[in-house]
């Protein structure tokens, strides 16, 4: 790993890794947590799924396992109403190359890397805690599948750190937490915000060099290790208020959570 690169290979994984692999023609990258045994659990486009509406999807329908006519022994049925599977490592690569997300990194290595959804600032909780909120999820799913609100990266992000964006105190109106959401959102808007200053200047670097400024300003403040609308919640918390989003915010870093729903067992 490095600041070109992140790739890694099979032997160095440990469980509680956040993996990846790009997509069709790197315009996206899939991401899942690794959990020792040569199995991958991650966030998947299936059950209860809700799309962007536009193009956009079309281009997003690789980020699944690789589809074979004879069942792989190794990963677990897709079922329906539950995006969150496990797959083995080769599925999960859908022979792509195998990458290793960052965190924890520092200020200029994060800004160094212009292509966002391949590192952090954030702070990665213990390995065994990472598997264990990973393994919860699988059994108890990760709510409904968006491309920018909650995809497969977000899933990754929440697993490694347990943090929420919160929106209007909300689980339900959560903001993604994942890279790549920003830069497909933040080099148009960077475009937009940099077209004034063709009334200061005619310079084509000068405006390249504006947008590539105001395009590294939205990653860094988006990023889930910057923010301030954050909050540490806990996996069974999560599943239980997932369909409800029965979560508020008191002050930033706390939560006030009504009481759960009464359990069936």
């Amino acid at each position: 790993m490095g600041l070109l690169s992140n790739r890694v290979g099979k032997e160095s994984l440990k469980p509680g890794d956040h993996i990846y692999s790009w997509r069709t023609a790197y315009i996206y990258s899939h991401h899942g947590i690794y959990v020792g045994d040569n199995k991958v659990i991650h966030f998947t486009r299936r059950g209860q799924e809700v799309g962007t509406g536009t193009v956009i999807d079309l281009l997003l329908v690789s980020s699944g396992p690789a589809r074979s006519q004879v069942p792989c022994p190794t990963c677990t049925p897709l079922e329906e109403g539950n995006g969150v599977v496990s797959s083995c490592l080769n599925c999960f690569l859908a022979g792509g190359i195998l990458y290793r997300f960052e965190y924890s990194v520092s200020p200029a290595l994060f800004l160094a890397k212009a292509r966002g959804g391949t590192c952090t600032l954030a702070v990665s909780d213990p390995n065994e805690i990472v598997v264990h909120r990973t393994t919860y999820l699988l059994n108890n799913g990760f709510g409904c599948y968006n491309v920018f609100k909650n995809n497969c990266e977000d899933f990754a992000i929440y697993c490694k750190t347990g943090l929420l964006v919160l929106d209007e105190g909300r689980i339900e109106g959560r903001i993604g937490r994942s890279g790549q959401a920003v830069s497909i959102i933040g080099g148009p808007l960077a475009a937009v915000l940099s077209t004034p200053l063709r009334l200061v200047t005619t310079n084509i670097y000068g405006m390249a060099a504006t947008a590539v400024g105001v395009y590294c300003a939205s990653r860094f403040a988006a990023d889930i290790g910057m923010r301030k609308d954050v909050a540490k919640v806990e996996v069974e918390d999560l599943t239980r208020r997932l369909a409800t989003g029965l979560l508020q915010v008191v002050e930033p870093g706390t939560i006030n959570l009504p009481p759960a729903p009464p359990s069936n067992h």
